[in-house]
C-alpha cells in the first residue's frame, strides 16, 4: 500500500537531494524522514535512493515510483480539491467490513471526514454477506466488502490471502474435533470454511463467533481454537498449518471489491472512491 504520507517525502528527498533539507520542506525530523523513506522501499522491495556524503540521488526503481507519486500526489489534491468546492451538503453511506475498518480509517477515511465539512459520511461495519444484501436493499451507496469469488459487478481493490492458525507449540489443532473461532454468519470466509469442509475431515466445533480479527487471535495466541487468521496478522505466538496436513478445509483466496448502488451516485462519491483507491 503506497500512502501518500511516504510518496510526499519520497518526492522531497528525491527534489531537495538532500535528507536534511528534506526533512525541513515536510516539516518533519530526519531520523521519522530516514523511516519512512525505509518504509517505503520495504513496501515497494527496491531500494529508492544511493546515498553519499554529497546527498541522495535516485535509483532506477526510484525514478520509476517518482513518476507515479507525482501522478498519485496530484489525483489526491484533485479529489480534495473537488470534493472541498462543493456547495450542497451530502451524506455518503458507506459500508466497510467489521475487520478492516482500522485499516480505512488510518489511511483515508479520518481525513476525509475532517476535511470535507460540506458532505456527512455515515460508516456502518458488518460482515461482509450482510454488507452487500444490505447495499442491494438500498442502505448504501456504497461499500467494502470481501468475497472469494472475482467480483461480477465490483472493483477489485486488492486480494488477501488467510492462512489457518494456531498457537505455536499448541495443542488445540490435535484435538480429535477441532476447535474453531469463525467470523459470524454471513461471513464469506466462514462460509468458505464450511462449504470446503468434508466428511473425510476432522469435525468442527466453533468455538468462538466473532467479527472482532483480534479476538481471533487472542483465541489463537491462547490455544483455545485454530482460526482463518489474515497472512499480515500472523504474529510470532502462531503457528501457520497446512490444511491437507491437518484435515482442514482449504482456505481460497479473496478479494477485497467496491460495490456500488448505482442509484444513488453523486460526483462526491464518484470522488470518494477516487481517494480511497489512491490510499490503496
Amino acid at each position: 500500500m503506497l500512502k501518500i504520507e511516504l510518496l510526499e517525502s519520497f518526492i522531497a528527498v528525491a527534489e531537495c537531494g538532500n535528507m536534511s533539507k528534506a526533512a525541513d520542506k515536510v516539516c518533519r525530523t530526519q531520523s521519522t524522514l530516514s523511516l519512512q523513506i525505509k518504509k517505503l522501499e520495504e513496501v515497494v522491495g527496491q531500494s529508492l535512493l544511493l546515498r553519499d556524503n554529497k546527498g541522495t540521488t535516485l535509483t532506477e526503481s526510484g525514478s520509476t515510483l517518482l513518476n507515479y507519486a507525482y501522478k498519485m500526489m496530484q489525483l489526491n489534491s484533485q479529489a480534495i480539491h473537488e470534493l472541498k468546492d462543493s456547495q450542497n451538503k451530502e451524506v455518503i453511506r458507506l459500508g466497510v467490513p467489521t475487520d478492516y475498518i482500522t485499516c480505512y480509517l488510518n489511511s483515508c477515511l479520518l481525513e476525509f471526514i475532517r476535511e470535507f465539512t460540506c458532505i456527512e459520511l455515515v460508516i456502518d461495519t458488518d460482515v461482509s454477506g450482510n454488507l452487500y444484501k444490505r447495499l442491494q436493499q438500498g442502505e448504501f451507496d456504497l461499500i467494502v466488502a470481501t468475497h472469494w469469488q472475482a467480483p461480477a459487478n465490483g472493483e477489485l481493490l486488492f486480494t488477501r490471502r488467510f492462512h489457518w492458525a494456531a498457537a505455536k507449540y499448541g495443542q488445540a489443532h490435535k484435538r480429535n474435533t477441532v476447535p474453531m473461532a469463525l467470523y459470524p454468519e454471513n461471513c464469506p470466509i466462514r462460509a468458505q470454511v464450511f462449504a470446503n469442509h468434508q466428511l473425510s475431515m476432522r469435525p468442527i466445533n466453533v468455538l468462538l463467533s466473532t467479527p472482532s480479527p483480534h479476538a481471533l487471535c487472542m483465541a489463537v495466541e491462547n490455544d483455545l481454537a485454530i482460526a482463518p487468521i489474515a497472512e499480515f496478522r500472523i504474529n510470532e505466538h502462531m503457528q501457520i498449518l497446512n490444511p491437507y496436513e491437518h484435515g482442514l478445509p482449504p482456505l481460497p483466496e479473496f478479494n477485497e471489491s467496491l460495490y456500488l448502488n448505482p442509484e444513488t451516485q453523486t460526483d462526491a462519491t464518484m470522488q470518494l472512491i477516487t481517494l480511497i483507491k489512491a490510499n490503496m
